[in-house]
């Protein structure tokens, strides 16, 4: 913190000290502190004297756009329950909007709650609160906090919180009137995230039960017109004055070759020599990955007197991206370093470009891939589409009007006006859950912005009456009170409820964490595939990929044993340098296995809480082996694939179509040549990756039968592959349907195991 003062403050307190007589010091001193102390204003939020910065900051809030709305704005709050604000990126909206609802609350002194801030991105939520915590001159942590998914930094002092939109929802479930809550801020509500939308659609009962809430919506334009059809046309709406937007320059280039065009294009402006960073929206993460080693190749054959060219990786939702007020950068972003800085990015990142001042150039692909889910065949498949007008707009602003926007695509092409919505794309059987949830809590109601789709709404509740997550009324099981507590989707957090049951919780908690976390596999680099396959073999389990996951897992927590063992012995401190080199060795992701090592520890925590039984470790036994696909059928028995012809082609019983083994699997690449198992759980499909299976496992099909009888003599769709396994199941005398007989199966698949006799009563958790 800079001093609470100024030099001619204390220059003037000196002069009168030293007019004053021997006689009259003490008096007088007295005096000087009273005149010093009503000279310095007070921050309400800490009791403290404002630092020098604090009215620096308060200059350049003064010339944001939103700050010409501050007195309309506060007064609309406090005589309206809910308020829409309109405006671009760069209004500033991000930022000040919540100091002023954190002001409303301290205003009624708490008494209906602090002030709270969703962002659909984590990293968003910390750069914000690490900005308004400047602005507002408090420390983060303190009277300004954030909460993103692993990480709380908040305390009791607490007045503004920045989180993600899903993390506020899920604290609905404990609280769900949020009472904590005196103002609630809903950012980007454009970008209709699912759970943004569910947010928008409860808050509007929330507000019937609670008057004294206020909510705030944070949006642009385009999205203004939906939500006052929702909400009501009564509802006061904030439009912020428009930036004046860049010069647009559209080409006719084609849909197919708009990467290597914007590579070109970015190469050119480097040239050029003029100054400013360039943003670059390319259609995928996978483009921006290999954008990236692209322009570092390039980069280093350009002249030493272009200066040097920086691509920066920005995706949103591909795990923790960095801090756009890292190093090199000022206060608002803008650069402080020697180089020009390429921004690759992808939808839904055009709002994290908030804090950055330093953009001259704007790269716009013009379309998207949406991962889009289609409930009657149970898979995602991967569309190439165009961008919405809305986030063309945004994209256009980004620079301000000196810069230029590069918009790849003819200016003729009709562009679809909003974003679509995520809850039309999706599965919505973790929305289902929680909403079945929030329906004990007394929240019975929820009016969405856009209804899902009903083929997709009934898929949902048929998923969830599989697993037992509800009983014969359509409301939550006991079961499906404890699958809700668990942050995962239904049937991964059924899989961990099971394991419970067969003494396997050390072992699936993990396979749970490192399915729940990015991928722990790097991308190969050019030409060293084989390299990489040869590396990642050692980690390979003959009995599949959920097992290779956990060898995985255990290897790098040695790994960090060992390396503390060293770091110890030697009082060196270069641990966390010696295990991302072990990870850079074989080529895995050293943040996605810290990822999941933290899941993994929040997960143990809530079975603890929740007093669930966690056995002891005893991976590598055939029993263990045995019991941890009994617990992945407890969940995944939806998810049964055969190999109908002894090549690898698998043929899924509950959609009924073909697919084959991701490479990257086990059993994919040169696994042919061992031999592919007949019997396959797999934990993913894929319509956009050559109709691929990932994360495979081999399993007995008597064990199927034996886990979910109900789903295989009730719901499972007639096929070949099914009456073969009424045949195995004739064959070893136990195909009668009555639930109380005992079963006696002989497993092929299972050598290990001796004959299992068991009841129907003894399945898991069904």
């Amino acid at each position: 913190m800079a001093d609470r003062s100024t030099m001619s403050e204390q220059d003037n307190h000196l002069t009168e000290k030293e007019i004053c007589s021997d006689s009259e010091t003490a008096d007088c001193l007295e005096e000087v502190a009273f005149v010093f102390g009503e000279d310095l204003e007070l921050n309400r939020f800490d009791g403290l004297p404002f630092s020098s910065r604090y009215y620096k900051l308060l200059q350049e809030r003064k010339s944001l756009p939103v700050w010409k709305a501050r007195e309309e704005f506060l007064d609309i709050l406090v005589n309206n329950r809910l308020v829409i604000v309109s405006g671009t990126t760069k209004t500033g909206k991000n930022t000040q909007i919540p100091q002023w609802c954190a002001e409303f609350c301290l205003s009624a002194q708490y008494q209906h709650g602090m002030a709270v801030s969703t962002q659909i991105h984590p990293q968003q939520a910390v750069d914000l609160a690490l900005r308004v915590a400047d602005e507002m001159d408090v420390n983060i942590g303190h009277e300004v906090g954030y909460t993103i998914p692993l990480e709380t930094c908040c305390s009791t002092d607490t007045v503004l919180r920045f989180c993600t939109d899903a993390l506020l929802l899920r604290e609905m479930m404990s609280d769900p009137m949020l009472e904590h809550y005196g103002a609630i801020v809903i950012d980007q509500a454009h970008e209709r995230t699912v759970s943004t939308d569910i947010l928008l659609g409860l808050l509007q009962d929330i507000l019937v039960h609670r008057p004294d809430l206020r909510v705030v919506i944070l949006t642009v334009s385009s999205m203004t017109d939906r939500l006052l059809v929702h909400y009501g046309s009564n509802v006061p709406v904030v439009s912020l004055e428009a930036l004046c937007p860049a010069e647009v320059v559209y080409s006719n280039c084609s849909s197919k070759d708009y990467f290597y065009s914007a590579l070109r294009l970015v190469l050119e402006i480097h040239r050029t020599k003029e100054e400013g960073d360039v943003v670059l929206f390319l259609a995928s993460a996978q483009e921006v990955v290999c954008a990236r080693a692209i322009l570092q190749r390039e980069g280093t054959r350009l002249g030493a007197g272009l200066g040097e060219l920086v691509p920066v990786v920005w995706c949103p939702g591909q795990g923790r991206a960095p801090s756009l007020l890292g190093e090199g950068m000022g206060s608002r972003g803008t650069v402080t370093t020697r180089g020009r800085r390429v921004f690759l990015s992808t939808s839904q990142g055009e709002d994290m470009f908030w804090a950055v001042d330093s953009v001259n150039f704007v790269i716009d692909a013009g379309v998207e891939k949406r991962y889009v889910y289609n409930p009657r065949i149970r898979a995602n498949s991967e569309e190439l589409r165009s961008i919405s007008r809305c986030q063309a707009d945004i994209r256009k602003q980004l620079t301000g009007p000196t810069g230029k926007c590069f918009c790849l695509y003819p200016e003729e092409r009709v562009l679809p006006i909003e974003t679509s919505p995520q809850i039309l794309e999706t599965n919505l059987t973790s929305t289902i859950l929680f909403l079945k949830r929030m329906k004990i809590a007394g929240l019975g109601h929820c009016d969405f912005i856009t209804r899902p789709d009903p083929e997709g709404l009934m898929q949902s509740l048929e998923e969830l009456d599989y697993l037992a997550a509800l009983d014969d009324d359509g409301n939550l099981s006991e079961i499906g009170i404890i699958i809700s507590e668990l942050p995962l989707d239904a049937q991964m957090a059924k899989a961990l409820l099971a394991s419970c049951e067969f003494d396997c919780v050390n072992e699936v908690v993990t396979i749970a964490a490192l399915l729940s976390a990015p991928s722990c596999f790097l991308e190969p680099p050019v030409g060293r595939a084989q390299e990489v396959q040869q590396c990642h073999r050692k980690f390979r389990h003959p009995d599949g990929d959920h097992f290779t996951l956990i060898n995985i897992y255990n290897a790098f927590k040695y790994s960090q044993r060992e390396t503390c063992t060293l770091v110890t012995s030697n009082t060196a401190r270069e641990g966390p340098v010696c295990v991302e080199k072990w990870c850079q060795d074989y080529h895995l992701n050293h943040r996605a296995l810290q990822t999941a090592d933290a899941i993994r520890s929040e997960l143990t925590d809530i079975l603890k809480r929740i007093e669930l039984p966690i056995s002891e470790t005893s991976f590598g036994t055939k029993t263990n082996t045995l019991n941890i696909k009994r617990a992945l059928l407890a969940g995944f028995f939806m998810q049964i694939a055969r190999d109908v012809d002894g090549s690898g082609n698998y043929f899924m019983l509950t959609n009924r179509h073909m697919a084959q083994v991701h490479p990257t699997s086990s059993y994919g690449a040169k696994a042919h040549q061992l031999g592919l198992p007949e019997w396959v759980l797999f934990h993913e499909y894929s319509l956009s990756e050559n109709n691929c299976i990932r994360i495979v496992s081999e399993i007995s099909p008597a064990v199927f039968i034996q886990t979910a009888p109900q789903y295989f003599y009730y719901n499972l769709p007639p096929s070949e592959s099914k009456d073969l396994l009424q045949h195995i199941l004739d064959r070893d005398g136990s195909g009668r349907k009555d639930k109380k007989q005992t079963l006696t199966i002989n497993s092929k698949a299972d050598k290990d195991c001796s004959t299992v006799a068991q009841s129907y009563d003894r399945c898991v958790l069904q």
